[in-house]
């Protein structure tokens, strides 16, 4: 271990908590180094939190989340925020298990009909990973590599893969897919210039269209396709993944395989540090891999782009002032540093935020200036990793990891004061931090990561293979205008064991100055300063995954299980009700809408066959208007030729939250929800799941 660190060897239990506050025996008084029993960590009251922060969908985070505080409130509103948005895109497809949606309702380019999407799966996985249940990964990770990752962009899944392996430690699971992962690392060869050594990849490929490759190509024409380049994104990604395959291969047992994919890693290092480096804009940039009468084979662009950060988000560049000056354009306000945050272009490029592309009258997406929530996940996880464990930083700080990291919470928010509102969208003004696209599909945008910069940055866990926990927080001392006093984080899953981190800088928070480490309710390591602590931990195993089957999902459309209702019947209202996917934004309009009479309602689901049925989840929407829940349900099953009622509640449905119904299993083929709704508000059921137990 390193630095001032003192570990404690202590059996003592986390106190309970004895109080209704969120946060309980805080204030204990740290005992003498010399004594034998660890002082109490600091507990949070998870249920109130939840409750405060969810409303009645509290019982989804209430066992699931690692809780957070801090003193900066807006850094814990957009935490929790984000494990909303995490939860509201998890989409049930039934047997297959649940994936991770980018957008919450559906798009022209989503992989049909799952709705999935491999581009931000990085991400997906990043934030996942931190979740104390597993279902939710691992059924996206089983996905994807049954058939799920169509190569439709870019992506880094294999090694994200591997960074949720160094969190949850489960071998078996990480070994799951490695001949797939092989294979569909090896049919990326088609984008692969084996006279270069290099992938190339279209921009819009690669999530980004309208970068200076591809409009440049265009003769500043256009820019939505074309433009193919050798990219510092996707020959990073290709790096990291080939780097994990060779990981998981050693793990494995196969010399072989982790032999060559290490060489092809190591191929693909010098490549980008040769051929990618700019001396000139002292940056990564493209190569053009076009060749047309705008712009020729191999040639450089002509500007700095976000996206040359990306090789510090895998750890491809070695530790050289050389390079490391790169990051001074970050912070320059004439080229990448905009005043509401990082452009994806300088703004000395000649189409610097020229639009292009619009969706009828509202201007549509594009990488030529604009802040995108993805790309500044990347380059934060990059500078990180430079904060971390390079010697030679250039002129970042820790100070500029936090000034950026706030930055970023902030555009989360829409509106000012009271009437702000969290909702992340698609890409933002670099100016003014104002939505620019603020299209319906673009509210709540799962397309980026925060929670995994909470986690490895602000908190600094740094997950390892080996048994040993790294916590090393990147916060800047006190008295630096991004200083941060205090804060606390419990039940983070890492190797089989629930971690919580402390930083008190004054003892005036939590009754004990400095840095706090405990496992399992015991302390196990503190020091008085930020630094740097690690010390041995060995792994247990983590609980078993726990899944049920939702019978009641309608992937296709005119498929089974197919609905009806009592009033609104279109077609696209009713499979709105069974479409696997619950959430309760008012932004985004999602379920089964009935009529607005006062009369009873119902919503039922035809299985198509007979089915053992044992349990419903329903999901209400309530917006304090239009939509109310109803007064009173029961659930009916169709045995025996008619209607036969298995639950009848006492107590109203949850509004803005599930609610769920069982009852001694049975054989039916329908089953339906028969609704009271209060007086004459209209009901939204967000989401109906059917269960055999």
């Amino acid at each position: 271990m390193r630095g001032n660190i003192r570990t404690i060897l202590a059996t003592a239990a986390l106190l309970a908590s004895g109080a209704s506050l969120p946060l309980a025996a805080s204030s204990q008084k740290a005992p003498s180094s010399r004594t034998s029993v660890a002082p109490a960590s600091p507990r949070l009251d998870a249920a109130a939190i939840a409750k405060a922060r969810f409303g009645n969908d509290a019982a989804w985070y209430e066992q699931r989340i690692p809780f957070f505080e801090s003193a900066d409130p807006k850094i814990d509103a957009v935490y929790y925020y984000r494990w909303g948005l995490f939860r509201a895109h998890q989409r049930d497809l039934g047997a297959q298990g649940y994936v991770t949606t980018e957008f919450a309702d559906d798009v022209d380019w989503q992989r049909e009909p799952f709705a999935s999407l491999n581009d931000a799966s990085g991400f997906h996985i990043a934030e996942g990973r931190w979740l104390n249940d597993r279902r939710f990964t691992d059924d996206y990770i089983n996905f994807m590599y049954e058939g799920g990752n169509d190569r439709h962009f870019t992506d880094h899944m294999a090694d994200s893969v591997w960074g949720r392996y160094l969190v949850d430690g489960d071998r078996e699971a990480v070994l799951a897919h490695l001949k797939t992962m092989r294979h569909i690392y090896r049919l990326w060869d088609e984008k692969f210039d084996f006279t270069k050594g290099l992938y190339f990849v279209e921009p819009l490929l690669d999530a980004t269209e309208y970068t200076v490759s591809s409009i440049d190509a265009s003769g500043g024409k256009d820019g939505f396709r074309g433009g193919d380049s050798f990219r510092p994104s996707v020959n990073s990604y290709m790096f990291a993944n080939a780097r994990a395959l060779s990981r998981m291969a050693q793990m494995a047992g196969d010399t072989a395989m982790a032999k060559e994919y290490a060489d092809r890693a190591e191929a693909l290092r010098t490549r980008v540090l040769e051929d990618l480096w700019s001396p000139k804009l002292g940056h990564f940039v493209d190569r053009y891999q076009v060749n047309n009468e705008h712009v020729k084979y191999w040639d450089q662009i002509r500007n700095r782009e976000l996206v040359g950060y990306l090789p510090w988000m895998f750890d491809l560049v070695p530790d050289d002032a050389k390079y490391s000056g790169a990051w001074s354009h970050l912070l320059d306000p004439n080229s990448l540093a905009g005043k509401a945050g990082m452009r994806t272009v300088e703004q000395g490029y000649e189409y610097y935020m020229r639009q292009y592309r619009y969706l009828g009258t509202a201007p549509e997406c594009q990488w030529n200036g604009p802040i995108w929530p993805y790309q500044t996940t990347q380059v934060l996880t990059g500078m990180a990793n430079l904060l971390d464990h390079y010697d030679r930083k250039g002129p970042v700080t820790r100070s500029d990891y936090m000034r950026l990291l706030r930055q970023y919470t902030t555009m989360h928010y829409q509106g000012e004061g009271k009437n702000a509102r969290l909702d992340l969208e698609e890409d933002y003004h670099p100016e003014t931090g104002k939505p620019i696209v603020g299209l319906d599909r673009s509210h709540h945008y799962f397309h980026s990561g925060y929670l995994d910069l909470i986690l490895t940055g602000l908190v600094g866990i740094r997950p390892r293979a080996d048994d040993v926990l790294e916590v090393n927080p990147l916060l800047p001392a006190a008295g630096d205008p991004q200083a941060l006093g205090w804060f606390h984080i419990e039940r983070v899953p890492y190797h089989g064991h629930e971690v919580s981190v402390t930083w008190d800088a004054d003892g005036k928070r939590y009754g004990r100055k400095g840095l706090t480490i405990a496992v399992d309710g015991s302390e196990v390591a503190h020091r008085d300063d930020l630094g740097r602590i690690e010390l041995p931990l060995a792994r247990k195993a983590n609980a078993p995954v726990a899944r049920e089957t939702n019978l009641a999902v309608q992937l296709v459309r005119g498929n089974f299980p197919k609905a009806s209702a009592s009033s609104g019947t279109e077609a696209e209202n009713l499979h709105d009700g069974i479409d696997g996917r619950a959430w309760f934004y008012p932004e985004l309009p999602n379920g089964w809408d009935s009529a607005s009479s006062g009369a009873e309602q119902w919503y039922a689901v035809d299985f198509g066959k007979t089915v053992t049925l044992g349990a419903t989840e329903l999901a209400f929407f309530a917006d304090g208007g239009k939509f109310a829940a109803p007064r009173k349900v029961r659930i009916e099953a169709w045995r025996d030729g008619g209607w036969q009622v298995v639950a009848r509640p006492a107590a109203a449905p949850l509004a803005n939250g599930v609610t769920r119904l069982s009852w001694t299993p049975v054989q039916a083929e329908r089953v339906r929800v028969v609704m009271t709704p209060a007086g004459k508000k209209a009901i939204r059921l967000a989401e109906l799941k059917a269960f055999a137990r």
